[in-house]
């Protein structure tokens, strides 16, 4: 009988390795690059004993405890115990989004679009579907996990031993499945894949703020988080593995509870019920604009809450910044020499572009959501009205812009709201309000970017993400890693004016701004002459 219900798992698991033949190895490749090179990072940046004993006095404030977890061998700093604190978290944030989209793109996605049901007419099994992509998930994580370990210990770094390296490796493989499970178990709960994948990163969220308010207060709180568990692990000085028994143990019991929701639900059916709509349209909603608001309303309020969260998480650490940044050599090699400013104020520009790299994310999504829409053949039926294709990519467009300096102003204030409460002198309102916005126009070039694709190559939209990336690593990193600087300059991010340690360069920002246009208008050409993919 159980046979039955998996029967042909394995073939869907040669489906779904066919499918992302290029986005598994993208990812497992990226996240263990960005280890090694990180690891690689700190030993030419802090290459004394003295100046790693001095990084760990810093992070002994509640500040840093609340971003990297709880901190432990501040007696002796190793570079095992350094990545172990520092980067495990963050690591393991990027592997769980990772997992979020896997699953949720071979469960509900599938399952909205209608392949869930061709493939159940086949002679597969009921559970082969969710079994499969359960087995794809432990073949991804465990590989990441022997790639990261293994790679590790290769580098041949002092204190970063095999045991320490092959835990290092597990606990980001293990936290993956766990959210791999509880995406799983969203997929059988929501009804659409906007749902699954909202309640699994806003999982995500709630585990990293609640691990975080209880690694500086109440610890009991941090059990609640599986975030919570994987920082208690002490890699590469205690090497405990029960972080990573735990959270493995975890994911199974969310895995065999997603298992038999799904043998018990309808097809294409949640256990959530949907709230019912209203009888008839208002006007607005029958308009391209008002119903691609409509349809991404949830993710706009999200998003917006997150920025906020965001800047103020940023500024809540503003108070004790200026004797953290000073005692490091890492954060000092990432920012300009400027006389007559605070370090605090020379941070102020990396922070932002950090935080304008994230909004583009949301932005980006709402104009990518029409190349998505046309996937999943729901263009044809609006086309088929009174509505021309201007319109409709102008109504995804006009949302992308109008929100990209709505989500820069609601982290400006939320980091200013929260540097207020911990500063003796509070940075001026207006100042972060100029450095945020300086970066509208990096910002809508990303969304030239989107346009141009989705109106000419809308197969190809998935490389904005892979700019937006390649951005990242250059503006946030090259300081670090010392990239050349020519490399900065092929990302809008690294056009923009520092402010406010810089002055306003308003020919840059108008060359920006150009481009974006330009990008934008060859994409509605593009849009408005190719064919509509049915």
């Amino acid at each position: 009988m159980w046979g039955d219900l998996y029967h042909n798992a394995g073939r869907h698991v040669q489906l779904i390795l066919r499918r992302d033949r290029i986005r598994i190895p993208v990812w497992l490749i990226a996240l263990t690059a960005l280890t090694l090179v990180v690891t690689v990072a700190y030993t030419q940046l802090c290459p004394t004993e003295q100046e790693r004993q001095t990084m760990a006095e810093t992070m002994k404030n509640p500040a840093v405890t609340a971003m990297f977890g709880p901190g432990y061998g501040f007696d002796d700093y190793t570079y095992g115990i350094m990545m172990g604190h520092q980067m495990l978290l963050f690591t393991a944030l990027a592997v769980a989004i990772m997992n979020i989209l896997l699953v949720t793109r071979h469960t509900r996605a599938d399952e909205e679009a209608g392949r869930i049901e061709i493939l159940r007419s086949l002679p597969v099994g009921r559970l082969s579907n969710l079994g499969g992509v359960g087995l794809v998930a432990v073949g991804v994580n465990v590989l990441l996990a022997v790639m990261v370990g293994l790679g590790l210990y290769a580098l041949g770094v002092e204190s970063i031993d095999l045991q320490g390296s092959l835990l290092y490796g597990a606990l980001l493989g293990a936290a993956g499945l766990f959210f791999a499970a509880i995406t799983a178990l969203f997929a059988q709960l929501s009804e659409s894949s906007r749902g699954t994948a909202g309640l699994a990163f806003g999982f995500l969220v709630f585990a990293y703020l609640v691990r975080a308010v209880g690694d500086i207060g109440n610890e009991i709180l941090s059990w609640i988080s599986p975030l919570g568990w994987i920082v208690r692990s002490q890699v590469y000085l205690n090497n405990d593995w029960w972080p990573v028994l735990l959270t493995a143990a975890g994911s199974l019991a969310l895995m065999v509870l997603a298992l038999y929701l799904n043998s018990i639900r309808d097809l294409e059916a949640g256990f959530l019920p949907a709230r019912p709509g209203r009888k008839t349209a208002s006007a607005f909603l029958q308009s391209p604009l008002g119903l691609a608001l409509r349809l991404q309303r949830t993710g706009l309020i999200t998003w917006a809450v997150g920025m906020f969260i965001l800047g103020a998480s940023y500024g809540s650490v503003m108070g004790d910044l200026e004797a953290y940044i000073e005692s490091l050599d890492l954060i000092q090699a990432m920012l300009p020499i400027v006389e007559g400013f605070t370090l605090t104020e020379q941070f102020i520009p990396m922070l932002m572009a950090v935080i304008s790299m994230v909004a583009a994310i949301p932005v980006l999504l709402m104009l990518l959501r029409l190349a998505a829409e046309e996937r999943h053949s729901r263009t044809e039926p609006l086309l088929a009205r009174a509505v021309s294709r201007s319109r409709l990519m102008g109504s995804y467009l006009a949302i992308s812009v109008i929100i990209s300096p709505l989500l820069q102003l609601l982290a400006a204030t939320g980091m200013w709201s929260a540097a207020a409460a911990v500063m003796e002198e509070p940075l001026p309102l207006g100042m972060l309000l100029n450095a945020a916005m300086a970066y509208l126009p990096a910002m809508w070039v990303m969304i030239g970017v989107a346009a141009l694709l989705t109106g000419t190559l809308p197969q190809g939209t998935g490389l904005t993400w892979l700019y937006l990336g390649y951005s990242f690593f250059v503006v946030y990193l090259g300081g670090m890693l010392q990239v050349p600087s020519w490399m900065a300059r092929l990302s809008p991010f690294g056009n923009i004016p520092q402010l406010p340690v810089e002055d306003m360069d308003l020919v840059s920002l108008s060359v920006l701004t150009l481009i974006a246009v330009a990008l934008t208008v060859v994409g509605f050409r593009g849009y408005r002459t190719r064919d509509i993919q049915g």
